[in-house]
């Protein structure tokens, strides 16, 4: 405990931007734990009486082409961003440190079938492919999480498999083998935890990309389906007001790029902190 107190104070010493970019993202977690009290309005109630009102005392970012509130969905899409990033960065970690420790570890045939499964998904764009998925499934949002981890996985796998085959050539691993030990356990208490600083970093960059990701497919109508308020499904439907009402536009892309930005930026910090190399020269 105390160590992890210690790095907590090194990690906001030599990295404020880091620093404010969790705050930042603690924030965001916050706004959608407390949306129902946040939101003055229903995000899906409209008002026909109240269509294309803009920032006002009563409607603080305008009202969109139904008369909802914008900024009650925006609170509420900050729900469905930080829900699709965290279940995608999740299980695509899961299921990459998976194929990655195995991949690593044993080697040969498994190695070889594993990684060109891995190229055969990193050879299409993620978004096309992504698109393509989502596509396939139908517009949910639990399609768009599955969508995501196809494609975030193998960054994951070839990032763990990379320090697996470094790891398994370490002197504790063979002292760990030569007295026995199963290969879950070496797995489980030599590889796992001397590879976490990577896994970090890639996760923090992965959740940024995750919730871009979701806003690209919902705001090309094949994601997060309507009325959910989605910060791109919004995007999309203000792409028809942009001259008569900027606001539509301005507030969730704001919220976008200042969420997508912390977590990028996060995850430099953690790099440089992380990366004993980096920290020697600071």
């Amino acid at each position: 405990m105390f160590q992890f107190k210690e790095n907590c104070r090194r990690f906001i010493r030599s990295n404020p931007i880091g620093t404010i970019s969790i705050g930042f993202i603690l924030l965001v977690i916050l706004i959608s734990v407390l949306a129902p009290i946040i939101a003055p309005y229903d995000p899906v109630l409209q008002n026909r009486q109240s269509i294309l009102i803009g920032p006002n005392g009563t409607h603080i970012l305008g009202t969109d082409e139904l008369g909802r509130d914008v900024f009650s969905r925006i609170v509420y899409g900050s729900r469905i961003s930080l829900l699709v990033g965290f279940s995608a960065v999740v299980f695509s970690m899961i299921f990459g440190i998976f194929f990655g420790v195995v991949s690593g570890y044993f080697g040969g045939v498994i190695d070889m079938i594993v990684q060109r499964i891995m190229d055969a998904i990193m050879s299409i764009p993620s978004l096309i492919l992504a698109l393509f998925i989502a596509a396939l499934l139908g517009p949910a949002i639990q399609n768009v999480i599955i969508a995501l981890v196809i494609v975030e996985t193998p960054r994951f796998a070839r990032i763990v498999r990379g320090e697996m085959l470094r790891i398994r050539e370490t002197n504790y691993v063979e002292a760990s083998r030569s007295i026995g030990s199963s290969v879950f356990r070496i797995i489980w208490k030599h590889a796992i935890p001397n590879m976490g600083a990577p896994i970090i970093v890639l996760a923090s960059l992965a959740f940024g990309q995750s919730i871009i990701a979701e806003a690209s497919l919902s705001f090309l109508g094949i994601g997060t389906p309507p009325p959910n308020p989605s910060w791109g499904l919004m995007l999309s439907d203000a792409s028809r007001f942009m001259e008569t009402a900027p606001w539509l536009v301005l507030f969730p892309g704001l919220a976008l790029a200042l969420c997508v930005l912390a977590f990028n930026l996060l995850g430099d910090a953690l790099r440089d902190f992380l990366d004993p190399k980096i920290s020697s020269k600071k």
